[in-house]
């Protein structure tokens, strides 16, 4: 998608003539459903005009020019993008990012890469604009097949910031830069004509029609899926590309970990971001890293799926380096600063105490898991999910976190929320919506008419149509998709030779549970297509579609016109014990069950009212039902 496109000339009439900024609008309101907000606005206005002087040195009339390009499986934008070939007779597409910054709003960040933006009333941790539109370009890489093709098409980018002005000890020009500038320049105010000769030079050999018809035309590669390269990313190098605030992360912890031999003190960095943001993939990444630097870096979760199949991946040397939340118990063991960094990915699944019916008497403390957590390592890294709690003994939140690094005196450093949403289509606004429809944040909230999602969304009349929908997927692509639903059947164990007993059955259409001894085996592997998996072994997997049955436990009720739980249809006796947050938890189930897939969620309702509820607003909110 693209808010605008036309050749070079006639974009610099529409900067000329004021119509620019209304043609971006009016596609803007077109496709997004919504009114771009007056500063989105004001900067098309402002930007564009800077960079039409630019063009006015590059002889490049004819050239097609594409503004607020969105990348593949994101609602990140690319602000510019100019087609041709360079002075060499090469293919070339050229990436900008406009920056309004001035020189007094920006300041140098102590966190290698990064740089703090003032906006008034707050300042923000970004990175710095070179590697911005480094991962800009990698991303396009990474899922436009064009870039594969013979001869290759090259693809340049750089950065225009229109109202900085250049100068050595100038903060987005300091030394510690100079690497990322070198490849990825980035011309100042001053810099109208060199920013003009670099384009010449990349663009004007020939108007790029035949590049631009490639592009436009390129297919898309599937997106990525975590478990499928954990092992490559591990072993061997970088596999997922990060952008905007994701590097700002990666970039904070990385300076951190890199310091902690010349540093006395403790540290704490919390990640928070909703479902499909990236967490693991950063945690991942960042483990990675640490472990070709040779820094003694542990990685833990609360889920036991999740972790147990981590390690199924990467072989069995990796239980000393892929833990549980509740693996530091034992003070005898794991002393004080035992391990130089601490990964606690899922950290929403903290819960109270590392304690359990089968903890030896004398390791029965009664202390706070989170504080073995906050002990054992000198920085300790939180990914975090508030809203993915879903049981009572689950308490981890970014305000424990902070008390009990007060407790430790321990500094703290609280990162920029990521939203940048890879999962559900690229859609940030489809997690919104089932927010919304759940009333996560506002029990009494309205639902008003709401901007159209490239999340598919559909609700079936059926379970078996529901499997039938999903078989064909796995048949499209093998082990790609599930089938999952509200803990609202008991769960057998198999029966003696093996066979799983087919606990889920709503009139005529029977699945078994995912094997309950060989649970962590669901997510993954090819048996798990014939079987449903719950909340526990979904959290922080990802499938191209998904198939959820929204179980009874959780209702609407059409006459006070709120959610509200009946325990007595639940089978999650954990979970609904002595609970009086358990409508709560179960949205929060659901939450997590509804953002399980990239590319599509099928939806069968056991309870009709909560099903005429969400087709009503799934209306409303611009998906399709």
């Amino acid at each position: 998608m693209r808010l605008y496109e036309d050749a070079i000339k006639n974009f610099k009439q529409d900067v000329i003539q004021n119509k620019v900024a209304d043609k971006i609008s009016n596609r803007y309101q077109e496709y997004y459903k919504k009114r771009a907000s007056p500063s989105e606005v004001r900067s098309w206005i402002n930007s564009l005009n800077f960079l039409k002087n630019v063009l006015e040195y590059a002889p490049i009339e004819e050239n097609k020019i594409i503004v607020e390009y969105e990348l593949p499986y994101s609602e990140k934008r690319i602000d510019v993008m100019l087609f041709g070939k360079d002075e060499q007779g090469n293919e070339n597409i050229v990436v900008i990012e406009l920056k309004q910054w001035s020189n007094e709003n920006v300041e140098d960040s102590e966190n290698e890469g990064n740089v703090r933006i003032d906006y008034g009333k707050s300042k923000v941790e970004m990175p710095h604009p070179s590697l911005q539109i480094e991962g800009y370009e990698w991303h396009l890489k990474d899922f436009l097949t064009v870039f594969e093709e013979e001869p290759g098409i090259l693809l340049s980018a750089c950065v225009y910031c229109h109202n900085y002005n250049k100068g050595e000890n100038e903060t987005l020009y300091l030394p510690k830069f100079k690497k990322s500038l070198e490849k990825y320049p980035l011309f100042s105010k001053q810099e109208i004509m060199d920013f003009g000769n670099y384009l010449k030079t990349k663009l004007s050999s020939d108007p790029g029609f035949e590049v631009f018809g490639k592009f436009n035309h390129s297919i898309l590669k599937p997106s990525k899926k975590l478990m499928e390269h954990t092992g490559m990313m591990i072993h061997e190098q970088k596999v997922f590309n990060l952008i905007d605030e994701q590097i700002t992360s990666y970039n904070t912890i990385m300076h951190q970990a890199k310091n902690l031999a010349k540093s006395k003190e403790k540290s704490v960095i919390i990640i928070k971001g909703g479902p499909g943001t990236g967490k693991s993939v950063i945690a991942l990444e960042v483990m990675a890293e640490l472990l070709r630097k040779k820094i003694n870096v542990v990685h833990a979760t609360g889920s036991k799926a999740f972790t147990t199949t981590l390690r199924k991946i990467l072989g069995k040397r990796s239980e000393t380096q892929f833990k549980f939340f509740n693996s530091f118990i034992d003070k005898s063991k794991y002393r004080e600063n035992e391990f130089d960094v601490l990964i606690c990915d899922e950290a929403h699944r903290i819960r109270k105490t590392s304690e359990s019916m089968y903890t030896p008497k004398h390791l029965r403390s009664g202390e706070p898991q989170i504080d073995e957590l906050i002990r054992v390592a000198k920085l300790i890294i939180f990914f975090i999910d508030e809203h993915q709690v879903v049981r009572p003994t689950e308490t981890g939140s970014i305000n424990l976190i902070k008390k009990t690094a007060e407790k430790f005196n321990t500094k703290v450093y609280e990162m920029p929320e990521l939203k940048t949403q890879f999962r559900c289509g690229g859609s940030g606004n489809y997690l919104e919506k089932v927010e919304k429809i759940l009333r996560i944040y506002d029990e009494d909230e309205d639902i008003e008419l709401d901007e159209e999602t490239k999340m598919g969304f559909k609700i079936v009349s059926s379970p078996n149509e529901l499997k039938m929908l999903i078989d064909q997927k796995n048949r499209e692509k093998r082990n790609s998709s599930r089938m999952v639903a509200g803990f609202c059947w008991p769960w057998s164990k198999p029966n003696r030779d093996g066979s799983l007993v087919n606990d889920v059955k709503i009139g005529d259409f029977e699945m078994p549970w995912e094997h309950k001894d060989e649970f962590w085996r669901w997510a993954t592997e090819d048996s798990g297509m014939d079987q449903v998996g719950t909340v526990y072994t979904s959290q922080g997997f990802e499938f191209d579609y998904i198939g959820v049955i929204f179980g009874n436990d959780l209702v609407w009720n059409k006459e006070t016109k709120s959610w509200y739980a009946k325990p007595e249809n639940s089978h999650d006796s954990m979970a609904k014990r002595g609970n009086d947050e358990f409508a709560k938890h179960l949205k929060n189930v659901y939450r997590v069950l509804l953002t399980r897939a990239h590319k599509g969620v099928f939806v069968y309702f056991v309870d009709k009212d909560t099903e005429a509820y969400f087709k009503e607003n799934a209306k409303k909110l611009g998906l399709s039902i």
